[in-house]
């Protein structure tokens, strides 16, 4: 079974899988708290539009997904604290814009091709030595950031109005949050997908807030919870020719129904 790591994409794979298996949930929990979930499919879709115009304009589309991710993200808060736009309008106009505006882009560039796709549904195959670089750094940076202001997002992610009356500047952390939040989207592409990195974010969370557990050990079960759908979902894809991302989400699904059904029995 270990001969799956005498090929080096695969063991690229796995590295990048175990980054963003940590990663995603991380920043998804503190998503999940905030009731801001669908943020992730937002700059999931906006992403897609980054990959498109790196593809048409020859640019490494990683370097155009992050840059346009973040913008988004920056424009979407502004909007939302700024402009008093609705957080869930935000979020619906640019989920929808990004894929129109990707379809459009991808028109111009005369069609899907083999590079888009894998952007889009994840492929273990894709992962290059230049992944591993970005994910590793700026993965670290989304580490460092979450630890040094830990306290502050947990105050922000339940009560925003307590935070601000505290002193906590939550218009910064926010928009620090949705930063993280971009940059985690367009990480993760490679791997799960742009299409599916939303629900790698939210499902591994809110199986683990079926435990019942303090906010800190939630993460650290949806981190758990995301690893092993990363790992076993990499074995599966590349043992049953399947695709990584599909077969990855759904495994996570398959811990969620699993999950539920054992909170049921427990409170029973």
């Amino acid at each position: 079974m270990l001969d799956i790591f005498q090929y080096s994409f695969m063991v690229r794979a796995f590295i990048a899988g175990s980054m963003i298996g940590v990663i995603a949930p991380l920043i998804g929990t503190f998503l999940v708290a905030k009731r801001y979930s669908l943020m992730a499919d937002s700059l999931a879709h906006v992403s897609l539009a980054g990959v498109a115009l790196g593809l048409l304009l020859g640019i490494y589309p990683v370097y155009t997904a992050i840059a346009v991710s973040i913008f988004t993200s920056i424009v979407i808060e502004q909007l939302r604290t700024k402009y008093k736009v609705s957080g869930e309008i935000a979020l619906a106009m640019f989920l929808s814009g990004g894929l129109a505006i990707a379809i459009v882009l991808i028109g111009l560039g005369k069609g899907f091709s083999v590079d888009l796709f894998s952007y889009l549904f994840g492929s273990i195959t894709t992962v290059q030595t230049i992944d591993l670089w970005i994910i590793g750094t700026l993965g670290l940076i989304i580490l460092s950031v979450v630890w040094l202001f830990y306290k502050e997002l947990l105050y922000l992610s339940f009560d925003e109005e307590a935070a601000q009356v505290s002193g906590i500047p939550t218009k910064t952390l926010n928009l620090v949050l949705m930063i993280l939040t971009a940059l985690t989207v367009s990480l993760a592409m490679r791997v799960v997908g742009t299409l599916l990195i939303g629900a790698l974010m939210v499902i591994p969370v809110v199986t683990a807030m079926q435990f019942r557990q303090s906010f800190k050990k939630t993460i650290l079960t949806a981190i758990l919870l995301s690893l092993f759908s990363v790992i076993t979902g990499l074995f599966a894809s590349y043992y049953f020719n399947l695709a990584a991302g599909g077969i990855i989400v759904v495994i996570a699904l398959g811990l969620f129904g699993g999950s539920t059904l054992f909170a049921k029995k427990m409170i029973k």
